[in-house]
């Protein structure tokens, strides 16, 4: 086995422990994976020459990379692009698919807390995930954020402190909304943002171009992977040529107008515990739609087709009659869906 291999062995043994820093500090699947190829690649330029803790300089690496992503992410004021899912366990029945029930209870706390890192400053959220969630001292968590392990202390606390007021404030209103009358029409955050999904879907499934306006954020990106792009560009529709080489595509009139009309085969889904959407094949996912959600407004949307990229995703479609169901209820104005081009997704 030459050196290149060996190390390849290696960062494959790492790279869900690296996967988990990077996603609790970034609360983004594909920024996560991002930071942890940026890992890769530093690794297999600069080699393990020197190097004891393979494992810890690892997570050094991908600790940095990922700081100076949230800093470039505040400075633009940007959103995560699949960003993370707050609010408590459904406390509806799962309609016969434990799978999906299953998914949200497991991950509705962890999101919940990656909602409250994302109050927090870069380097607060650096300190506390590292120190709290991964037990790594402050003296080597220090050099990292460029203050003095005390200083990082107190940059750990600070957020500790935060996170448990969030935690006691969700308690606090889990408690004050479980026992009236009206409980079963208060959803957690999982739910509503399943509700804001199902929207977005039925009003481009319907061509509601209105509808979808009020739904989208005004600075909307909408983002494709090469091979969402590609598909985009096989395509003879209209819609597809205004998205740009880079596969993007900016402000609620031009998503609107490229969603308005296409959701025919597009169903809700579970990615990663988040709300989102997916198009399969003869029973085989072929583009994930990933969204990210402020309030009740879509502020971002992201096509996934590359396959290893969708290999790595849970992935569980929801029962598009209790999405139905759901929006019957009135728990949202609006109807249902989300697509990419007709010919892509027919």
């Amino acid at each position: 086995m030459n050196e290149h291999d060996w190390l390849a062995e290696r960062f494959e043994k790492n790279r869900p422990h690296l996967r988990a820093v990077a996603y609790r500090m970034l609360g983004s699947v594909s920024e996560a994976d991002d930071a942890v190829q940026e890992a890769w690649l530093r690794l297999s330029r600069a080699g393990a020459d020197g190097v004891e803790n393979l494992g810890g300089w690892l997570t050094t690496i991908v600790a940095r990379v990922s700081l100076n992503m949230l800093r470039s992410r505040t400075l633009r004021r940007e959103e995560p692009m699949d960003g993370p899912v707050t609010g408590q366990p459904v406390t509806e029945p799962a309609d016969g698919t434990d799978p999906e029930h299953e998914a949200v209870l497991a991950d509705s706390v962890g999101l919940a807390l990656l909602v409250v890192l994302d109050t927090l400053t870069p380097a607060e959220r650096l300190a506390f995930v590292l120190h709290d969630m991964f037990a790594v001292p402050f003296e080597e968590i220090a050099p990292i954020v460029e203050r003095s392990p005390v200083a990082t202390r107190q940059l750990a606390s600070r957020a500790r402190r935060r996170v448990q007021e969030a935690r006691a404030q969700e308690a606090r209103a889990q408690e004050q909304g479980s026992g009236g009358p009206d409980a079963e029409w208060q959803p957690g955050e999982i739910s509503r943002r399943r509700d804001v999904v199902a929207a977005f879907l039925a009003a481009s499934r319907e061509g509601e171009f209105d509808a979808l306006l009020t739904m989208l954020d005004p600075g909307i990106v909408l983002r494709a992977d090469a091979a969402a792009a590609k598909m985009g560009a096989d395509s003879a529709d209209a819609a597809a040529g205004r998205m740009g080489a880079d596969g993007r595509m900016s402000g609620a009139r031009a998503v609107a107008g490229f969603f308005s009309g296409r959701a025919a085969a597009v169903r809700p889904a579970l990615i990663d515990g988040v709300p989102g959407g997916v198009w399969t094949l003869r029973g085989e996912t072929r583009v994930v739609f990933a969204f990210s959600i402020t309030g009740s407004t879509i502020t971002a949307i992201e096509l996934i087709a590359d396959p290893e990229h969708i290999a790595r995703l849970e992935v569980v479609p929801l029962s598009a009659g209790a999405e139905t169901r759901r929006a019957q209820r009135g728990q949202l104005a609006g109807s249902s869906g989300i697509a990419l081009a007709r010919t892509t997704l027919a």
